[in-house]
């Protein structure tokens, strides 16, 4: 899956899955299936977590072009190179690291770097980076993304870290391409499968408002 591939998933997809703790394979399908069946098609395994890699393979094996399998928290080149050779859709990290960029380009594969300061949106798009990851901007909220984005607005944004259904369609109305989502909509890999499924179709509906123009209350 090539660059412009990758970016219409996550586009059209408004959210990013993240998975990040007890994920192995089995349960990894287990919980992208929940997923699937609510609406999200975006998965982010996520390298400190049990066997990403193999977890990543397998759901990419299930669900081929349904859905868009990639993997966080690469911290370097080497890294990079692991999960593009493990056939990784995408490449994702929580900080701006040049190398990663450069790795994941040259494979043509999309990457979405963290920033979370001007100096840092500006460096990693003028590397022709597509998709900037801002996190962690749960914490500083709303305003704060709203602020960095104002002088910056030719770029597209990904909002990452503390992120749950209080504040997804804000960030999203606000500008945002999409939002990651981790430990809120699928645990640490505990969660119970129905819990998932509600807090994805909560999701899912607040994004299709968003996109649709509605301000409306989520019912799900």
């Amino acid at each position: 899956m090539n660059t412009d591939t990758a970016y219409g998933y996550v586009e059209r997809c408004g959210l990013m899955a993240g998975m990040r703790g007890y994920f192995p394979p089995d349960n990894a399908l287990r919980v992208t299936g929940v997923l699937l069946d609510a609406g999200i098609n975006v998965f982010e395994f996520l390298m400190n977590s049990e066997q990403p890699l193999e977890a990543m393979q397998a759901v990419k094996r299930a669900y081929g072009s349904d859905a868009c399998v990639g993997m966080g928290t690469v911290l370097d080149a080497d890294t990079a190179r692991r999960a593009l050779e493990a056939g990784a859709d995408f490449i994702v990290s929580p900080a701006f690291h040049p190398d990663v960029v450069r790795t994941a380009q040259a494979a043509d594969v999309l990457v979405a770097p963290g920033v979370i300061t001007p100096t840092e949106c500006v460096d990693a798009w003028a590397l022709g980076v597509k998709l900037l990851k801002i996190f962690p901007i749960g914490p500083l909220g709303l305003d704060y993304f709203k602020a960095i984005r104002a002088p910056l607005d030719h770029m597209k944004f990904m909002c990452n870290g503390g992120t749950s259904d209080q504040n997804v369609g804000d960030f999203l109305r606000a500008g945002a391409v999409a939002c990651g989502m981790a430990g809120w909509l699928v645990g640490d890999g505990h969660m119970a499968l129905d819990v998932i499924g509600q807090r994805a179709r909560r999701l899912r509906q607040i994004v299709d408002e968003v996109k649709r123009g509605v301000k409306g209350t989520v019912t799900v």
